[in-house]
């Protein structure tokens, strides 16, 4: 039933101009689904849908989706955010960040899916990155400099 009402409420947004709740409760009610505005209210949250200004001013809800490209250019722009150096110990890389940002940029770091990266813990302001051997540590080096010197290699 869920998933049937989600796919209906997509449906309802692309062919029409729904720009509150209750608009929407009201269609989705024409087309025989019974819901309430906390379920409507978590349906949206859920689906990751958003409002967005038409041109004549009113809103609309619509679903947003990041596509990939979206996504690495986020992690690449918290990457860069927080770094602020870079130093290994054989096949152990240690990245020092901002203060508080070591877990967001571990995070990022996990999602530019480096092969040779075998596994990283953060804490406040370094990542202590287990890379699978020396050469794959100057490796991934190289490429997280680039990504810093805003040379985009993801």
């Amino acid at each position: 039933m869920k998933s049937e009402r989600q796919a209906k409420i997509l449906d309802l947004i692309v062919k029409k101009e729904i720009g509150t709740q209750e608009e929407l409760t009201v269609e989705l009610e024409k087309a025989g689904f019974v819901a309430t505005q906390a379920t409507i209210s978590r349906d949206i949250r859920e689906m990751k849908l958003t409002k967005v200004a038409m041109s004549d001013g009113k809103l609309r809800y619509v679903a947003y989706r990041k596509t990939e490209e979206d996504l690495m250019e986020k992690y690449t722009r918290i990457f860069k955010d927080g770094f602020i150096s870079m130093d290994n110990a054989q096949n152990t890389l240690v990245i020092r960040t901002v203060s508080g940002m070591a877990m967001a940029v571990a995070a990022a770091l996990d999602h530019m899916e480096l092969p040779e990266i075998v596994g990283s813990i953060a804490g406040d302001d370094t990542i202590m990155c287990a890379i699978r051997s020396v050469d794959d540590t100057i490796a991934v080096m190289e490429r997280l400099r680039k990504v810093v010197d805003e040379t985009s290699i993801f």
